[in-house]
C-alpha cells in the first residue's frame, strides 16, 4: 500500500495566476486539497485612507489603480458617487462616451482574463491572440487620455475631453518597413470613432478564433468542466456578482436590473450559464465580449450623429477651457482653486455601484461637507470571490487550484486595496 502523507503547501505569494500577491496555504492529502486558506494583505495599498486625505477630484487616478485591468470602470463608480452627492448629471454625449468606454474596458478585461487563464491551464497561443486585440483597445485609451492604462478620463460632470478627430499613426523604423507600416495604418486614417467602428466589425471573427482554439478543445474541457462548481443558492449566499454569479445560472446584471447612464437605451442580452463550473464561466465571459461589441457599435452610431458638450459648464466643478484660463483672470482663479482645494460636496452618504467586468463594484462615500470625503469604502467585486476559494477547491487536485484562481478573474489591486 502506498503511504499517503498529509502536508501543508505554500502556494504563492508570487504565483503567476494570481495577478498580484496571493498567498494560499493548502492542506493536502496526497494531491487532493483538504483546505485552502487565502492570506490577503501582502499588497495592501491603503487606497481608501489615501482617498480620505485628498480633495475629491484628486482621487480619481487612485481608482484606476485598483483593478488595473478595468481602469475606467473603477473611475465610473467613484465619479457616479460624487455626482449623486452633488446632485448633477453628465451631458448625454458624455454618458454615451462613458458607456462606450465601459464596454471597451470590459473587453480589455476579458481578453486579459482569457489569455492568462488559458496560459495558466497550459494553452500558450491564446495569450498571444488576446493581446493582439488588446493593443487596439489600448490605443483607444491613449487617444482620449494620453495614457494606455491609468486614464483618469471620467470626471464629475462628464469626461475630460471629447473624442479626437485623428488617430496616432505608426512610423517607419528599422523593425517595420514601408509596406508593413501602410498595412498597420490602414484603419487609422479617420477619427477615433472610425477606428473603433473598424474594430467592432473585426472583433466577432476574433472571438470565433478564440472559441476555435478552446471551446471544443478536449484538454481545455478536461481542465474546466465540473471544476469549481458553485450552486445558484450558494453563489448568492457568498455574495458573488458578475460572471461568477451568472455562470451559476442567475440572471443578474446591474446594466439591465438597475440601469445607469444610458444602458436602458442599449440593446443587448445577459449571458447566463447553467452548471456553475469553470467551463460555464468561460462561456459567459466569451458571450459578454460579443454583447459588449454590440453595445459599442450602438454608441459609435449615436455619437456620430449627435455632437455636443461632454462636460458641465459649471466652473466650480469643472475646469475652464485652456484658452480662457490663459487670458481671463476669473477663469485662472477658478482653475487654481479647483486644482488646489477642489470643491465642497454637500453633507450626506451615497452608495454607487456599477456592473464592473468582474462583478458589482461599488463606492460608499460619506461627506461631511468638506472638500475631501469623510469616509470612502470600496466594495470590490473580487473580494467575495477570493473568500469562496476554500469551498471551490476542496476535494479537487492541486492543478485545479490554478484553474479556479483563473476562473475567478482575480486582480489583487482591488482585493488588497
Amino acid at each position: 500500500m502506498p503511504e499517503i502523507k498529509n502536508m501543508t503547501l505554500n502556494f504563492g505569494p508570487q504565483h503567476p495566476a494570481a495577478h498580484g500577491v496571493l498567498r494560499l496555504i493548502l492542506e493536502m492529502d496526497g494531491e487532493v486539497i483538504e483546505r485552502a486558506d487565502p492570506h490577503v494583505g501582502l499588497l495592501h495599498r491603503g487606497t481608501e485612507k489615501l482617498a480620505e486625505s485628498k480633495p475629491y477630484n484628486q482621487s480619481i487616478g487612485y481608482m484606476d489603480r485598483l483593478d488595473y485591468v478595468s481602469m475606467m470602470c473603477n473611475e465610473h463608480a467613484y465619479v457616479n458617487a460624487i455626482e449623486k452627492l452633488l446632485n448633477i448629471e453628465a451631458p448625454i454625449r458624455a454618458q454615451y462616451i462613458r458607456v462606450m468606454f465601459d464596454e471597451i474596458t470590459r473587453i480589455l478585461n476579458h481578453l486579459m482574463w482569457l489569455g492568462t487563464h488559458a496560459l495558466d491551464v497550459g494553452a500558450m497561443t491564446m495569450f498571444l491572440y488576446c493581446f493582439r486585440e488588446r493593443e487596439d483597445l489600448m490605443d483607444c485609451y491613449e487617444a482620449v487620455s494620453g495614457t494606455r492604462m491609468h486614464a483618469t478620463y471620467y470626471r464629475p460632470g462628464g469626461v475630460y475631453r471629447d473624442l479626437p478627430d485623428s488617430m496616432a499613426q505608426y512610423e517607419e523604423s528599422k523593425w517595420k518597413g514601408k509596406r508593413r507600416i501602410k498595412k498597420l495604418n490602414e484603419n487609422r486614417q479617420g477619427s477615433l470613432l472610425d477606428f473603433i467602428d473598424d474594430f467592432v466589425k473585426r472583433f466577432p471573427a476574433c472571438v470565433d478564433e478564440y472559441e476555435t482554439l478552446l471551446t471544443d478543445n478536449r484538454i481545455w474541457k478536461q481542465r474546466t468542466v465540473d471544476i469549481g462548481i458553485v450552486s445558484p443558492e450558494r453563489a448568492k449566499q457568498m455574495g458573488f456578482s458578475g460572471p461568477m454569479l451568472r455562470g451559476s445560472g442567475i440572471e443578474w446584471d446591474l446594466r439591465k436590473k438597475q440601469p445607469y447612464e444610458v444602458y436602458d437605451q442599449m440593446d443587448f442580452d445577459i449571458a447566463v450559464g447553467t452548471n456553475g463550473d469553470c467551463y460555464d464561466r468561460y462561456l459567459v465571459r466569451i458571450e459578454e465580449m460579443r454583447q459588449s461589441n454590440r453595445i459599442i457599435k450602438q454608441c459609435v452610431d449615436w455619437l456620430r450623429e449627435n455632437p455636443g458638450s461632454v462636460i458641465l459648464d459649471d466652473h466650480k466643478l469643472t475646469p475652464p477651457k485652456r484658452e480662457d484660463m490663459k487670458e481671463g483672470m476669473e477663469s485662472l482663479i477658478h482653475h487654481f482653486k479647483l486644482f488646489t482645494e477642489g470643491y465642497c460636496v454637500p453633507e450626506g452618504e451615497v452608495y454607487s455601484a456599477i456592473e464592473h467586468p468582474k462583478g458589482e463594484f461599488g463606492i460608499y462615500l460619506i461627506s461631511d461637507g468638506a472638500n475631501k470625503p469623510y469616509r470612502v469604502k470600496i466594495r470590490a467585486a473580487g473580494f467575495a470571490h477570493i473568500a469562496a476559494i476554500n469551498e471551490m477547491v476542496k476535494g479537487h487536485m492541486l492543478a485545479d487550484v490554478v484553474a479556479v484562481i483563473g476562473t475567478q478573474d482575480i486582480v489583487f489591486g482591488e482585493i488588497d486595496r
